[in-house]
């Protein structure tokens, strides 16, 4: 049965004691108001779904009323209900976001079927919403340093044009955000948003998966599809990584840049599409250039507004909002508790150098997340290579190292590193290294350790 409360608003008492009666005889709850005033004061008390309302009140006309309900409740849908339907009536309510309109005599099964329909469209529109925010928050750029800042005056800068963009920066520092980014503040933010990971497709393949191909051009080809170029027409095409692609492919890529059209694999019929091109890649490109692996033609095409993605080293003050959005994110999203990082924890988070960066980041966290049995992640619960800097071990040394003195300058520097990142916190070492306090005493007196200690 519905749940949903319907707000009708009538100056006819007998309407309003009609429509009640159907609706309510549905399911639905019903509130009732004879005049603008009274059904403002209801959608200020009650969580109203749907206003079912007459365009003549006595105080207030009801297209006024509409273009009201849509600046104050823009959640809620409408239908209007009239005994003067006119053409032009019907054109101004529906561009005030009147859903549906009513002539009187209502008929039943028109009102509940009017009724249905636009809660059902009202569903999906909140859905959609829905769908966005969380696809925006899944891709949501965080960070407030300095190196953030210049990327999101970039970014609102580039993404009101048509200008390309290449990306450039190390593996996992969020390119494809950016791409992302420039999309949804573009003209384009409604159209498609395409990706193409241009390392992950094998090279007989990629000409075909951006351009399409015809039934029967080769092997496995048994039905004509389209390519990313034709899916992201009117809106963007990202090729990520597009350092490893092919020369040959290179070579249709700057012709589409160029002219805005290309062919089918097998095809003979030229195509035109409509296309903002975003790219990135880890790679030196000037470099691929000078090696020829690269066209300079289509690097100069594609490179007309550069953005350096900074790796994560170069923005440690940006970890602990990416560590608490990353918990926030994932614990939400598959039912988790709520977990926090202890202060010394964080340190050691902002003193690793991440070399995996914002992605290396969000897999340890989640990690963490799954495996650890407490709401506070300790020191000694991050993985041991963040714990502790790399030992280095010297085997070119002058003088060779008995094995006992090798593995007893090991465990020094080890136990070294252990003290240092728990600032010589003496229980907090102990636990980590998982020995008693007497027993780390000890060894401290043996290795004559010290907070000077060199090593």
């Amino acid at each position: 049965m519905p749940s949903e409360t319907l707000l009708v608003v009538d100056d006819e008492k007998n309407i309003r004691r009609s429509v009640e009666i159907i609706c309510s005889g549905e399911g639905y709850a019903v509130r009732t108001a004879d005049c603008a005033e009274a059904a403002f004061r209801t959608l200020s008390q009650d969580a109203i779904d749907l206003v079912l309302l007459d365009l003549n009140l006595p105080d207030m006309d009801g297209l006024e009323v509409l273009k009201k309900l849509q600046q104050d409740h823009p959640e809620l849908v409408s239908i209007v209900i009239t005994g003067y339907a006119t053409i032009e009536n019907a054109v101004a309510a529906t561009r005030y976001g009147a859903y549906d309109f009513i002539e009187k005599p209502i008929h039943k099964e028109k009102l509940l079927l009017a009724i249905k329909n636009a809660l059902r469209q009202h569903q999906l529109q909140r859905e959609n919403a829905q769908l966005r925010r969380t696809v925006s928050g899944r891709y949501e750029m965080v960070g407030s340093s300095p190196a953030m800042q210049t990327i999101r005056e970039q970014i609102q800068k580039v993404a009101p044009t048509d200008g390309r963009v290449l990306i450039l920066g190390e593996s996992g520092t969020g390119k494809e955000l950016i791409a992302r980014a420039i999309h949804e503040n573009s003209r384009r933010r409604d159209k498609p948003f395409v990706r193409v990971n241009c390392a992950a497709i094998p090279e007989e393949l990629i000409e075909s998966e951006l351009f399409g191909s015809e039934k029967g051009a080769f092997t496995g080809a048994v039905e004509t599809r389209e390519g990313k170029f034709s899916q992201a027409d009117s809106g963007t095409l990202f090729l990520d990584e597009v350092g490893d692609m092919s020369l040959k492919v290179q070579a249709k890529v700057l012709r589409v840049l160029q002219e805005g059209e290309f062919e089918k694999v097998g095809g003979r019929k030229t195509e035109k599409v409509d296309v903002r091109v975003i790219a990135a890649t880890n790679k030196d490109l000037e470099e691929e250039v000078r090696q020829g692996r690269f066209r300079e033609d289509l690097y100069f095409r594609l490179n007309v507004i550069p953005i350096v993605s900074p790796p994560l080293r170069e923005r440690r003050e940006d970890i602990p909002l990416l560590v608490e959005h990353f918990i926030q994110s994932y614990c939400r999203e598959n039912g988790y508790r709520q977990i926090r990082m202890s202060p010394e924890a964080m340190e050691v988070l902002q003193r690793y150098d991440w070399p995996g960066n914002i992605r290396e980041l969000k897999n340890i966290i989640e990690r963490l997340i799954i495996m650890t049995g407490q709401d506070v992640v300790t020191v000694a619960d991050l993985p041991l290579h963040l714990q502790i800097p790399e030992v280095r071990i010297d085997a070119h040394a002058t003088a060779p190292l008995t094995l006992k003195a090798m593995k007893e300058k090991v465990e020094r520097d080890y136990i070294l590193a252990i003290l240092r990142s728990q600032n010589w916190n003496i229980s907090r070492a102990a636990r980590i290294l998982g020995i008693d306090r007497t027993n780390l005493h000890k060894k401290i007196n043996y290795y004559r350790l010290s907070p000077k200690s060199s090593g």
